[in-house]
């Protein structure tokens, strides 16, 4: 905390020091993310990086850094409030323990069957409403980046519900993701995802749960001997910024940053499943993790065990929310 309050102030000096320094140097943005550069996250940024440079001429300068650098999980939205850094783009989860709990409702197992449904909640009237949600934290939202659905792992093979029994399983701070394991006769644990290897290595939590793409850059196939693709739930981000630092830019170069922004949304999300899936092929051929395609019996069986956690979660998350997802979701089939 102290660090990010020290950032901040040197901030504030530097932006009292008169227009004259803010014209003779580029306008400088900090993009910092916890995964690693080779994600879609980390591409995204990078992405975002070069299309934001060349549209403005220069005029604005990207710094990305990623696998937690700078800030931890926890510590990172904070340090986007006090503009220690400008821009970030954490899972949909941060944002409940920010007091924004309708991001939740992403966490929710199998509410999402399909892509397509995912499209037309982040591109439609209630991706909007949520992200405006945010504008009195501080935080302006700009975009939702996909990561995908995620897969399970542990040491053990997670085929039925009764499996994740006694397990110690690493989830984001979510209340969603702590009742969804809870449902399962998981025990869930909080951890900071830089930390998530050293802790499958030594034992700390038995398991986690990521999309592939997270899974293979932080190498955790290679402390996780099993792995089951049950895509139960989705992993998305929502790219920030700070609200006030937004808003005090100059009109024209907000609307370059914009078009750089939808651009780069376009290539993080285009590439997300490819990345996935080479992500997978990847694992598969390294054999230190075992894969398991759950029967049409067992998914029944998962979902059944997991169905009570949208109930439990609705006075949190809103039932209309919850309803609008599910009408999204029913317009697929």
């Amino acid at each position: 905390m102290k660090h990010i309050v020290v950032a901040a102030a040197s901030l504030l000096a530097i932006a009292l020091a008169g227009p004259a320094a803010a014209q003779n140097s580029p306008i400088v943005i900090k993009f910092s993310h916890v995964v690693a550069p080779d994600t879609p996250k980390g591409k995204g940024a990078e992405k975002f990086k070069e299309l934001a440079e060349k549209y403005t001429g220069g005029k604005v300068k990207v710094e990305v850094y990623p696998n937690s650098q700078l800030y931890k999980d926890k510590e990172e939205v904070e340090a986007l409030q006090l503009g220690a850094v400008q821009m970030l783009a954490p899972s949909l989860a941060k944002f409940g323990p920010l007091g924004v709990k309708e991001f939740e409702v992403f966490d929710i197992p199998y509410i999402m069957p399909d892509k397509a449904a995912l499209n037309r909640i982040t591109h439609g009237e209630v991706g909007k409403m949520l992200l405006a949600k945010l504008e009195p934290k501080g935080i302006k939202g700009l975009a939702y980046w996909d990561n995908g659905f995620k897969i399970m792992s542990a040491n053990k093979p997670l085929k039925m519900p009764e499996d994740f029994q006694g397990l110690k399983m690493r989830i984001q701070s979510s209340k969603v993701l702590e009742a969804q394991m809870r449902a399962l006769g998981a025990v869930p644990q909080v951890l900071a995802f830089s930390e998530v290897y050293q802790a499958l290595q030594t034992g700390v939590v038995d398991g986690t749960e990521n999309p592939p793409s997270n899974m293979y850059t932080q190498k955790m196939n290679e402390v996780q001997k099993y792995a089951t693709l049950s895509n139960h739930g989705y992993l998305g981000y929502a790219v920030i910024v700070n609200k006030a630092f937004w808003d005090g830019l100059p009109a024209d170069i907000r609307t370059q940053l914009e078009k750089a922004m939808a651009e780069a949304t376009d290539y993080a999300n285009d590439i997300a499943q490819k990345e996935n899936d080479d992500s997978l092929a990847a694992m598969k051929k390294a054999g230190t993790t075992t894969f398991i395609t759950l029967t049409p019996e067992q998914t029944a069986a998962w979902k059944k065990a997991l169905d009570p956690v949208a109930e439990e979660v609705s006075s949190r998350v809103g039932k209309d929310l919850i309803a609008a997802f599910r009408k999204e979701a029913a317009a697929s089939n």
